[in-house]
């Protein structure tokens, strides 16, 4: 899968005289600009780290331990940064081979709504990234196993999504990551004595490779489906040419082109940084628990709700544990924690016995939240366990109230409410890890697009792209990216676009360049088992190192 590789099938078809100049030599300005807007955001994420962990009360980390926190955070940041440079490329593409945007104003246009969908994000995404991952290690992300799993998935996923833009290949960093994140719970398991711990979470991680696995055939038949109905609706011969020269198409064209760059941009950022927020989010909750492991910007005045849905949520399982006697605090996580070890943790969790450990846990999470006053006023010394309380019962309740759930309509409403609080009380981004997020990866936008570009704009099709044919791909990409960041469902924009641009090659009758659609579904195969093996043997390392 080499450049070569990847030439068109025939020479000069997609390199006729519409083809960009993507040689522009930057200003030195500009190259002091970007230098300066990272050292910036690096100091404020830094300043807004320093200044939680002092309003919460933590303890000053020592200093290899601050290293080790530093270093992770910069990791993840990398892969968000790599992630703007491998991926947004392909957002970029269409509006530069149309010569509807100079490529240096398209990246850094599309840099800054990359930063401001980031900014706009609901966070769900992030979440359900990181409920992937082995119990124990979430619960325990401090420990040198916590660390271990940090760098093992983010190095993997790095790695081949470097490797992948080297060869000028549209790979998908969601794909990525997701491989890597199974490589880690598939090797936790195996190195556990017997295999006692816990994996990979099968039935959340099928609902994911599900959408990475649908969302490019959406992009394909949607894309060519409606570059056909613009063809029956839009009479307007111009919208279906190539470009001619360098010369700009109409005003009308180049706004619909600008604007469907500009949504798959926002819907990128929206969908794709939030998996750089998840891990960022585990990351600071094992350093730095006592300021990041509950939501202390909660308001005291949502208490009263907070312990009327536990309270609720205790109910509801007391009439299902039937006789089973409520054990203490301790014996309740325990025997929750064993349950979602299970291989089939839905089946585990709906006995008697769990039951009534799940009602211990909702009175011991609703007598904390009372006698504290409010989540924000948890001390340092109870913060983990409460916590571990929180997560095991919201992990809990999402796999109860799923697909066969042992549970009535009204119950599963009590308890869907009560996820929901549980949720907030745990599961939040603080802004200015939106905002250094979004800065890495609007700053990747802007490096290393042009192999990318190149194989979009050139190599999927057998002719030079048309006005409609980018047009069609690209509002398709952002209407599924959109989509699937309301459901909280990590797809990739990489998978969608590219498929979306072969969709409408297709519909045209101009043809594919098979060399390099063979390449790409090679990628596409590849990617998971590469990560997975990359990231378990990672991991594997990494204990021994810590």
């Amino acid at each position: 899968m080499t450049d070569a590789a990847l030439a068109p099938d025939r020479p000069g078809a997609a390199h006729g005289h519409g083809r960009p100049r993507l040689d522009h030599a930057l200003h030195p300005a500009a190259t002091m600009g970007f230098v300066a807007v990272l050292a910036a955001g690096l100091a404020y994420g830094g300043y807004n780290l320093v200044a939680d962990m002092h309003r919460a009360g933590q303890p000053p980390l020592a200093i290899g331990a601050f290293a080790l926190l530093g270093l992770a955070l910069v990791i993840a940041l990398a892969f968000e940064f790599v992630n703007g440079f491998h991926d947004t490329a392909n957002a970029v593409a269409t509006v530069i081979y149309t010569h509807s945007m100079p490529p240096l104003v398209a990246v850094i246009w599309s840099g800054a709504f990359n930063f401001l969908g980031v900014m706009a994000s609901t966070g769900a995404v992030a979440y359900s990234v990181v409920t992937l991952l082995p119990v124990e290690l979430i619960l325990q992300v401090g420990s040198g196993a916590g660390y271990a799993m940090i760098f093992a998935l983010l190095l993997a996923a790095i790695v081949w999504n470097l490797g992948t833009w080297a060869l000028g290949l549209p790979n998908s960093s969601s794909h990525a990551l997701i491989g890597s994140v199974i490589g880690v719970g598939l090797a936790n398991q195996l190195m556990a004595p017997h295999h006692a711990a816990s994996g990979v979470a099968w039935g959340q991680a099928l609902s994911v490779l599900e959408s990475l696995l649908f969302s490019p055939l959406v992009g394909f038949v949607c894309a060519a489906g409606l570059l056909l109905v613009l063809k029956r609706l839009v009479r307007r011969p111009e919208l279906y040419r190539a470009p001619e020269g360098e010369a700009p198409p109409p005003p009308w064209i180049r706004g619909l082109l600008i604007l469907t760059c500009t949504g798959v941009s926002f819907a990128h950022g929206g969908n794709d940084g939030q998996k750089g927020m998840g891990l960022i989010m585990l990351i600071l909750i094992g350093a730095a628990p006592t300021a990041y492991a509950l939501n202390r910007t909660m308001p005291d005045s949502s208490t009263p709700a907070f312990v009327q849905g536990s309270q609720g949520a205790s109910r509801v399982f007391r009439d299902h544990a039937g006789s089973a006697p409520v054990p203490e605090a301790a014996g309740a996580r325990a025997k929750v924690g064993e349950a979602l070890k299970a291989e089939s943790p839905a089946k585990a969790l709906a006995t008697p016995e769990a039951y009534a450990a799940l009602a211990g846990l909702s009175d011991d999470i609703a007598a904390q939240v009372q006698s504290y006053g409010a989540i924000r006023h948890v001390p340092a010394e109870a913060t983990p366990n409460l916590r571990a309380d929180m997560y095991l019962a919201g992990d809990a309740v999402r796999l109860l109230t799923g697909d066969n759930s042992p549970f009535g309509d009204a119950e599963k409403k009590t308890l869907g409410d009560y996820r929901h609080t549980l949720d907030d009380g745990t599961r939040y981004i603080p802004t200015w890890v939106k905002v250094v997020v979004a800065l890495a990866l609007g700053l990747g936008t802007m490096v290393g697009w042009k192999r990318i570009v190149v194989t979009v704009g050139e190599r999927i099709g057998k002719q030079h792209l048309t006005y409609a044919q980018g047009a069609s791909a690209e509002a398709v990409a952002a209407g599924t990216i959109g989509l699937a960041e309301a459901y909280g469902l990590p797809v990739s924009t990489t998978h969608i676009l590219s498929s979306g641009v072969a969709g409408t090659m297709w519909a045209n009758g101009t043809g594919l360049q098979m060399a390099t659609v063979r390449n790409l579904a090679l990628a596409w195969i590849l990617t998971l088992p590469a990560a997975i093996t990359l990231a378990g043997v990672l991991y594997w390392g990494l204990r021994q190192v810590f």
